[in-house]
Formats: structure tokens, C-alpha cells, sequence
């Protein structure tokens, strides 16, 4: 039986050096300023062999990235500013000094690359959850959490990927201020309907 392209030894390290040349890259100097050609060489290989094995660079970049979002420590802030306090943290991740591109990348690519879809549950599981269960109710934390990522992600996807132009167009303050109410009532939980008819949180 004939094996599938990529599962020889030989073709596992060769894939197994250019996902630890571009991990490093792109944590270094972010999703644009690497390049095909730097990851070739800091992985001693043809970087034809890049796209032959992973098809793009974006494609490379979903299986590779493990983004740490760094969230503030939810706990130690005032209540009533963390729907603004986490939507500045984003806009900083996304738009600051270093921003590289990748966070967009990986919202990108997730509608279509299994691995960057995972990495999206991934930071969801690992780092946005804790986060917003510490400041809630601990039975509803699930749901504020993912009405949390549901509001994030939707700014990332309509500023980042799609360019609506209206979103694009907003002040960084405005978002700030327009999202973060809501991003706090879902954070904290007031007025959250449960499954139970005629009880809120």
C-alpha cells in the first residue's frame, strides 16, 4: 500500500522543521514580517517545499499559531469597567505595536482549516473562560464566557477580515465604550436569562 504524501520520516521532519522555523519566526517578528523565504531558511530547506506541504502561508501560520492573549486579570478590576477593560485589550492586541497580522490570519482561516479552528476553541477553553469566570456566577460562566468571545470575535471578523467599512471606520473609544457596555453585561451576567422561564441571573 502506498503511503500518503508527507508520511515518510523523511517528510515528517522536514514538516516537523518548517513548523518549528515558522513557529519561532512568527513569535519573534509577527505573521507579516515573516516571509516563505526566512522560514525556508531558518528551516534549511527549499521554501517551495513550504507551500508543496502546507499550501500558503496563512495555512502554515493556523497549524503553527498558539496566540497568548495575555488577558488582565479580571479579578483585580473594578467591576464596572471590565467590559471596557477587556475590549481596549483587544483593540491593543489588534491594532498595537507588533500586532503582526496574526489574529486576523487565524479568524481567517478558521472558517476553512480545521487547526486554526481549534486553536480558536483552544484560547477560548484555556484563556478567555478562566477569565470571565471569575467575575460572574460560577453556574453561568460558560454561557457569559462564549457571549463574551461571541461579541469579540464579531468585532474581529467585521474590523479585521470583512472591512465592513462602518466598523472599520469607528474610533477606537467608541468601540470601547459602545462594545464594552455590552461585553459587561455579558461578562457580569445582569439580566442573563437561563434556561428556567421567568429567571434571570
Amino acid at each position: 500500500m502506498t503511503k500518503p504524501r508527507g508520511s515518510t520520516p523523511k517528510a515528517l521532519r522536514t514538516r516537523e522543521a518548517i513548523e518549528a522555523a515558522a513557529r519561532e519566526l512568527f513569535a519573534i517578528n509577527g505573521f507579516d514580517r515573516t516571509t516563505v523565504r526566512d522560514i525556508g531558511v531558518r528551516a534549511g530547506i527549499d521554501p517551495s517545499m513550504i507551500i508543496r506541504y502546507f499550501g500558503s502561508k496563512d495555512a502554515l501560520f493556523a497549524q503553527v499559531a498558539a496566540p497568548d492573549l495575555h488577558l488582565p486579570d479580571l479579578g483585580a478590576i473594578a467591576s464596572a469597567v471590565i467590559g471596557e477593560t477587556l475590549v481596549r485589550h483587544f483593540l491593543d492586541l489588534w491594532e498595537g505595536d507588533g500586532v503582526g497580522g496574526g489574529m486576523p490570519v487565524l479568524l481567517r482561516s478558521a472558517a476553512s482549516n480545521d487547526k486554526a479552528a481549534e486553536q480558536l476553541r483552544k484560547m477560548f477553553l484555556t484563556q478567555v473562560f478562566p477569565a470571565v469566570a471569575r467575575v460572574g456566577p460560577p453556574e453561568t460562566a460558560a454561557m457569559r464566557a462564549g457571549l463574551v468571545a461571541s461579541q469579540l470575535l464579531g468585532l474581529a471578523l467585521t474590523r479585521y477580515v470583512l472591512m465592513v467599512p462602518p466598523v472599520v471606520m469607528m474610533p477606537p473609544e467608541f468601540i470601547v465604550r459602545t462594545i464594552g457596555a455590552t461585553i459587561q453585561r455579558y461578562a457580569s451576567g445582569e439580566g442573563l436569562v437561563t434556561n428556567e422561564p421567568g429567571q434571570e441571573v
